[in-house]
């Protein structure tokens, strides 16, 4: 059940932002444009940039799923949240490394295609989260995890990698 619970919010959160959006706004835009016009190696070094971004940002997604499952006791969906505050792995380093996966692999598919209308879609969703995160969700977090997760949002920024782990309280 556990496994099925899972799979259920990748299918309706990250694989519906990364995968179904970009493919709908590819298929109504008809901009594909492989390497951005630019001439060669630009072209491929364009191509390789997006392919990085997304092999990084699977990563980052790969590695954030796996936490909540194995530390959190939770998914990555709202409805069934982590019970336990993850502060390990790349949560040592920052807040919010499953939405900086979604948005590498956005900004990849964007560079690789070179789809300006994707690129719309990635600065969109930069902004929502821009939003929703520090209005929505860190005070539900502070919520739930209470001083633990007030010491951890000090020490831990929203965004940009810390350069070294926070080596926060491990009772936590």
């Amino acid at each position: 059940m556990a496994l099925l619970k899972h799979l259920l919010a990748i299918l309706l959160l990250p694989f519906t932002v990364i995968v179904i959006v970009p493919g709908l706004i590819l298929a109504r835009s008809y901009s594909l444009n492989i390497g951005w016009s630019l001439s060669p190696p630009l072209n491929l070094f364009a191509s390789l940039m997006g392919l990085l971004l997304i092999f990084f940002g699977l990563t980052l997604m790969a590695k954030t799923i796996a936490l909540f499952a194995t530390v959190g006791q939770g998914t990555l969906a709202p409805w069934t949240p982590p019970t336990t505050l993850v502060i390990r792995g790349i949560y040592q380093y920052v807040r919010n490394p499953m939405i900086a996966g979604v948005l590498c692999i956005l900004m990849g598919e964007a560079v690789l295609s070179g789809s300006r209308p994707l690129l719309s879609w990635f600065i969109l969703f930069l902004v929502i989260n821009l939003i929703y995160i520090p209005l929505l969700e860190e005070p539900q977090l502070e919520r739930r995890f209470g001083e633990a997760y007030r010491q951890y949002q000090q020490h831990v920024p929203r965004w940009i990698p810390r350069g070294k782990p926070w080596a926060g309280p491990h009772s936590i």
